[in-house]
């Protein structure tokens, strides 16, 4: 099996700046895209961003300019750096990862993360 564990999340003011990070490790022949996404309460799950095992990245809108997202294929890692952080931004945020098992003949698995808690307050 494959785990996904963040870290980084918690409570911080308006205009600060949150670094989270995933861990995924378990049966992993190949790690393929990785991202995050966010789930505020009484709303859906939305993209936050995602990055390639090249390096090619997605945003959504809402935090383009102000979020970056990295990995380190060498760890299996990957980074959401959040800046210049808004109330909106609350939420839990989710890893994601697109994962090919050993074993499983190029079959790709969809993995998500337990959840970290974002908090920003005004």
């Amino acid at each position: 099996q494959v785990q996904l564990v963040e870290s980084g999340g918690g409570l911080v003011q308006a205009g600060g700046s949150l670094r989270l990070s995933c861990a995924a490790s378990g049966s992993i022949s190949s790690l393929n895209a990785m991202g995050w996404y966010r789930q505020a309460p009484g709303k859906q799950r939305d993209l936050v961003a995602t990055i390639t095992a090249g390096g090619s990245v997605n945003y959504a809108d809402s935090v383009k300019g102000r979020f970056t997202i990295s990995r380190d294929n060498a760890k299996n890692t990957v980074f959401l750096q959040m800046n210049s952080l808004k109330p909106e931004d609350t939420a839990v945020y989710f890893c994601n990862a697109n994962v090919v098992r050993i074993g499983s003949l190029n079959i790709r698995y969809n993995y998500w993360g337990q959840g970290t808690q974002v908090t920003v307050s005004s």
